[in-house]
């Protein structure tokens, strides 16, 4: 196949990661970047050399013709974009959550199988040095079954700001920021079971914590003196899967915390893991029990992350390679992060 011309919709923080990824593989033509702000849209057009900007999403998948397209916008954008990219004759990568409801992520998913392109979602976690390493120990039989996991991320003052905190925009605060990483990566890790059931609870106690004069470690690109805080500051949940394994969920933006906390544990009959960053495997040696520490180094690396992923994405696009992070499973998750916020609301467990 040619080389495939691109486009980024979204010029925030996250496409330069996209960016970066792009500039760096053969195979790609960077052609085109649409934003709302004029003055970020010129800032990127000049840092990755291009020149065909726009501020209009649709103006710029019909006068361009697009192999790919990444859909960066906030969340609420996922969708709309994202469809009006497939149906102008474009694969798409959308930054993760694929949207801010289920309906909205199936509709994506219908408009990818009707026009026949590949919908990729970015849950950039899959490729992670450190997941790709579980992964290898999981399918070898190591972990035996795997019935319980926790995932957690915890940020003692870490709303970005800008549209993060704005509901309208996000469609919800860290649950569907954070959380959404790590309850992909445990079901990723656990072979994607079905979900069954959830039954969560969100918190609005701390806000942004504006009184706080210290700045969070990553402030978005659309932050202002005067954003709205209107998300969850914190939320917890546990979800019950098809085959009967249990994850719990704890991820916050506020939290009266010692430290901001990264933490994955996987509970198996065969043994156990934890990532915070670095991999401790728990088990069992000659009827005595044994930690291991792995002589390599297993914390997760940005070093290539995102490379990785813009790789996979454009051999599925020129190579029509697996996908590995398909519409279906953005879908599923959507599902259960619409149940954890129902749940929340409605003060009961959800049924899937």
């Amino acid at each position: 196949m040619k080389t495939i011309k691109a486009g980024v919709i979204g010029a925030g923080t996250i496409s330069q990661a996209h960016l970066d990824a792009y500039q760096k593989n053969p195979h790609v033509e960077i052609v085109s970047l649409c934003d709302l702000n004029e003055a970020l849209l010129r800032q990127r057009g000049r840092a990755y050399s291009v020149s065909r900007l726009y501020t209009d999403y649709k103006e710029m998948l019909a006068r361009e013709h697009l192999d790919a397209v990444s859909v960066c916008t906030w969340n609420s954008e996922h969708a709309p974009c994202t469809i009006a990219a497939l149906e102008a004759g474009a694969n798409v990568l959308c930054e993760k959550p694929m949207a801010i409801s289920a309906r909205e992520a199936r509709k994506m998913e219908e408009a990818a199988e009707r026009c026949g392109k590949l919908l990729m979602i970015g849950f950039v976690r899959r490729f992670g040095n450190d997941t790709e390493l579980l992964k290898a120990f999981i399918e070898k039989g190591d972990f035996g079954e795997i019935y319980h996991a926790k995932a957690t991320y915890l940020r003692r003052k870490g709303n970005p700001g800008g549209w993060f905190g704005d509901k309208s925009r996000s469609g919800g605060g860290p649950l569907i920021d954070l959380g959404v990483h790590v309850i992909d990566m445990t079901r990723y890790l656990m072979g994607n079971p079905k979900p069954a059931s959830v039954y969560g609870a969100t918190f609005r106690k701390l806000f942004a914590r504006e009184n706080i004069k210290s700045k969070p470690g990553y402030v978005a690109a659309s932050a202002t003196d005067h954003d709205i805080c209107d998300v969850e500051d914190f939320a917890t949940a546990m979800i019950r899967y098809e085959n009967g394994a249990v994850v719990n969920v704890d991820a916050s933006f506020s939290l009266n915390i010692k430290e901001d906390i990264g933490r994955v544990e996987l509970f198996g009959t065969k043994a156990g893991a934890k990532l915070e960053p670095e991999l401790d495997i728990f088990g069992e040696w000659n009827g005595h029990m044994t930690n291991v520490t792995l002589a390599t180094p297993t914390a997760l690396s940005f070093d290539g992350l995102f490379y990785k992923e813009i790789d996979h994405f454009v051999d599925c696009v020129r190579e029509r390679a697996p996908c590995r992070n398909p519409a279906e499973d953005g879908v599923m998750i959507m599902r259960i992060l619409d149940a954890i916020y129902e749940s929340a609301r409605a003060g009961h467990e959800v049924r899937l």
